[in-house]
């Protein structure tokens, strides 16, 4: 186990726990720390705490990292959509139906299992044996663009953008009926369903702030083709907040009509641009996905 102590200084007094450890410990990220504390492994003056403890002036910290899990998912040869790659990251477009990494009842055919097929150890272990590489997600029936770093540097440098708010998102999403405005902001907290834990709410348990901009596109006859950026990166942010206006994303069984499927197989969103300073070149990259045949046939539907 990997060990690691220090005192609270007077000029560190009542900072959040969180931010601190991340003060002391640079390698880590605040969400790793987060977790790190959620599962106790964290400790002040020998107790255990919550992340939004604020230390005292002399409070002994102790942070207890266990050893590394063995790597139990497996490498499978699937076809990735490599958008871009070099020796720090990868973007990939996503297919719609795949799961981004394991979880109960999807052991294998994830993207992670691509990912360790294609880049063997050549991904970052700050997420876990799970989610090697994985910076940020996208749901399994949404496709599209996401970003995968090689190494925890890369990682951490990209996970400081979102943070930070300057990671560009945009989506595509056809919504039930017509946005109250052509563009517009929505700006309401999102957090986890009191009934329903595998769901998000506005104003749920733990809410923390979410900001979706749009732009109609198009109007169609009970539809509208809308742009999504997000200025943060909620769960299901975007599909959140379309449905609190009125307007679910088209084909959502979740968060929309559960009887509409429309035969869209989940939601008719796509990630179709992502841009960020590259970690090492400090260059700024921009790339972008075609709509794909489930998304352009479904426009094509509502068209006539």
């Amino acid at each position: 186990m990997d060990e690691r102590i220090f005192t609270v200084t007077a000029e560190e007094d009542g900072q959040r726990l969180d931010k601190l450890i991340c003060l002391h410990f640079p390698d880590l990220t605040r969400s790793a720390v987060q977790k790190h504390i959620e599962n106790e492994n964290v400790f002040v003056n020998d107790r255990p705490v919550v992340k939004s403890c604020k230390p005292k002036t002399g409070d002994v910290i102790c942070l207890e990292l266990p050893e590394p899990q063995v790597l139990d998912v497996v490498a499978q040869d699937i076809p990735l959509d490599i958008v871009y790659e070099d020796d720090d990251l990868l973007v990939v477009n996503k297919p719609k139906g795949m799961v981004v990494h394991p979880a109960a009842g999807n052991y294998d055919g994830t993207l992670v299992n691509a990912l360790l097929y294609h880049c063997g150890d050549s991904l970052s272990g700050i997420n876990g044996v799970i989610r090697p590489g994985i910076v940020h997600r996208i749901d399994k029936d949404t496709s599209g663009l996401l970003i995968v770093a090689k190494n925890d540097a890369s990682h951490q440098h990209l996970a400081a953008q979102i943070q930070a708010h300057s990671f560009k998102r945009e989506y595509r999403a056809v919504v039930v009926g017509r946005m109250p405005q052509h563009k517009g902001t929505i700006d309401l907290p999102l957090g986890r369903s009191p009934v329903d834990r595998k769901k998000q709410a506005v104003n749920g348990l733990n809410p923390r702030r979410a900001v979706t901009h749009y732009e109609v596109m198009e109007e169609y006859s009970g539809y509208s083709l809308c742009r999504f950026t997000l200025e943060t990166g909620r769960t299901h942010q975007i599909r959140v907040h379309c449905a609190a206006l009125g307007h679910p994303v088209a084909g959502d069984t979740v968060y929309g009509n559960p009887k509409q499927t429309l035969n869209l197989n989940g939601q008719c969103l796509h990630a179709a641009v992502i841009g960020f300073i590259h970690p090492t070149a400090k260059t700024y990259l921009e790339f972008s996905a075609d709509l794909p045949d489930y998304f352009t046939a479904f426009l094509h539907k509502i068209k006539q």
